[in-house]
């Protein structure tokens, strides 16, 4: 777990924390290694421990105390499977307390139970362990809204995030990169990118701007696994719409770069079409990228 948090927290997201060892596990290392200018080896070799204590020395796991806001609703309960029956709940919040905790410590439901005894109860004043992700800095941009500014904080994205020069998106690899001016591999983020019915557009694009805590416009003439019997519908905001909590609106329509209402299967299922992230990595990368911001998309 301590060197899945350090990679996250260095900006090399390796997905879901869990304490697994995986592929998203495996593409995290590749980054670090390339970006510190290691032997590229997707192993947790010494010298790469030894980089990555140098630049996040913090332990694994936290003992954190629950307070009203880390518990604070909504909660939906389970979520119709059908978008226009999700399209009548007033939001499409977190199921439950335990869901909303997972995503704030970039984790699973599961593996917070694993991490803490079964006699705890998710009220105020108890205290739970977690992965220790908390946000370093949280100086967000005053122009942000407080709703944004909100979720940033609730996902634990730190406001000293480095600055995008492009986008790169690897088919093949399954990662996002983002680059700086000199080319520098500054961080890098599993992604799921299209499918057979919907392939990844490979080209080069732009990225127009955010969406915050978008609604969902459903049209099912532009999924190919729709019911014929769906007609258009609005979905409501929320982190479990299809989109998560940010859209980064592309050049080419219908295309985007988005979080996911489910992050544990983010490189292991397929999109319809578009760039899907966890929430927390596609609000960080909102941060990253800017309105003009080139992303390179390839094979």
């Amino acid at each position: 777990m301590t060197v899945q948090v350090r990679l996250d927290r260095a900006g090399f997201g390796p997905g879901v924390l869990d304490g697994q060892r995986g592929q998203s596990l495996v593409k995290a290392l590749k980054g670090f290694q390339q970006a510190a200018g290691l032997r590229v080896t997707g192993e947790p070799d010494a010298e790469t421990i030894r980089a990555l204590a140098g630049r996040m020395d913090v332990p694994g796991i936290i003992e954190v105390e629950l307070t009203p806001a880390l518990l604070a609703g909504p909660f939906v309960g389970p979520l119709p499977k059908r978008e226009p029956d999700q399209a009548k709940l007033p939001t499409l919040g977190y199921s439950t307390a335990l869901e909303k905790l997972s995503e704030t410590f970039h984790t699973t439901p599961e593996t917070l139970v694993r991490l803490n005894s079964l006699a705890t109860k998710l009220e105020p004043g108890n205290r739970i362990r977690v992965p220790n992700v908390v946000a370093a800095a949280r100086d967000y941009d005053p122009e942000l809204k407080p709703e944004w500014r909100q979720t940033l904080g609730m996902l634990n994205v730190s406001s000293d995030q480095p600055r995008a020069a492009r986008v790169v998106v690897d088919k093949s690899d399954g990662v996002l990169m983002v680059e700086g001016e000199d080319g520098k591999l500054l961080a890098q983020f599993p992604v799921t990118t299209g499918s057979k019915h919907d392939p990844l557009p490979l080209g080069n694009w732009k990225i127009q701007g955010a969406a915050y805590n978008p609604p969902f416009h459903y049209n099912p003439k532009l999924f190919w696994d729709a019911d014929n019997k769906d007609e258009k519908a609005v979905l409501p905001p929320g982190p479990n719409g299809p989109v998560g909590v940010v859209w980064l609106d592309l050049d080419k329509p219908h295309y985007g770069i988005h979080g996911t209402p489910r992050p544990e299967t983010i490189g292991r299922t397929e999109s319809h079409g578009c760039i899907r992230l966890t929430n927390w990595d596609a609000a960080r990368l909102s941060m990253m990228v800017k309105p003009g911001t080139t992303a390179v998309f390839r094979a």
